[in-house]
């Protein structure tokens, strides 16, 4: 470190090294921890939803750490001066991770996401499914996102700009490679025969979400019985 690098300190909860005296880079450190809430957000989605979508991005997320950690490993390139010995930086894995999500994300959104105007049994007259152009616009904000992690550690000097365009790089590939092999899961009928199984179904395993609004899922079922209790109230009130 030269004589005219400001201190840095570490943010308690993650050990993100950032200049105090400068707001943006604590800004960046917090950008930091977006991989970190992902998982947490993947482990709530998957418990919560059972849905098969999720679980199988969550594994290629995954996959895509692994590609990282063997690259980095290959590749051997170190981080810059400033944050040298905290291992190896080529490609970065913060732009690995935040660029597989938001392609598939935005993969999912765009090509594989098609819910029907009219969900269930009863029609909505307050609700209707996101449009291309929502979706579009859910999709360019995951992307947004995703490129302010990447930019944050280049600011932190984490990673040179080279680090993470490869692993922008990395990342976005394994997302479309990834994206077509869960296509060809559910074209060849494997996906269909791994819910069917007694596991799975034992694990309440579903694969809605691709025809589900994903704002509206269950509100038919909800609005139902809360219109029906609303009936049978004034019915009584009526007599």
């Amino acid at each position: 470190m030269s004589s005219y690098d400001p201190p840095l300190a570490s943010l308690s909860i993650s050990h993100v090294y950032y200049d105090p005296n400068d707001r943006i880079s604590l800004v960046c450190a917090y950008l930091a921890l977006l991989p970190q809430a992902l998982c947490v957000v993947y482990a709530t989605l998957i418990l919560t939803t059972r849905e098969a979508e999720i679980l199988l991005t969550f594994a290629g997320q995954l996959a895509c750490e692994a590609l990282n950690f063997a690259l980095k490993r290959l590749i051997k390139e170190e981080r810059p001066p400033r944050i040298s010995g905290k291992g190896y930086g080529m490609p970065s894995s913060h732009a690995q991770f935040v660029a597989f999500w938001s392609v598939s994300v935005t993969l999912f959104l765009l090509v594989r996401h098609n819910p029907p105007k009219v969900m269930g049994k009863v029609e909505s007259s307050t609700h209707r499914p996101w449009s291309v152009a929502e979706r579009g616009l859910v999709a360019l904000a995951g992307l947004v996102m995703a490129a302010l992690v990447a930019w944050s550690r280049v600011y932190l000097g984490y990673h040179t700009g080279r680090q993470v365009v490869v692993g922008c790089g990395a990342g976005a590939g394994s997302a479309v490679v990834w994206f077509v092999f869960v296509g060809l899961l559910r074209s060849g009928g494997w996906l269909k025969w791994a819910l069917a199984h007694p596991l799975a179904r034992r694990a309440r395993a579903r694969d809605l979400i691709m025809e589900e609004d994903m704002v509206q899922a269950g509100w038919e079922k909800w609005d139902a019985r809360q219109q029906a209790e609303l009936k049978a109230n004034g019915d009584k009130k009526g007599r």
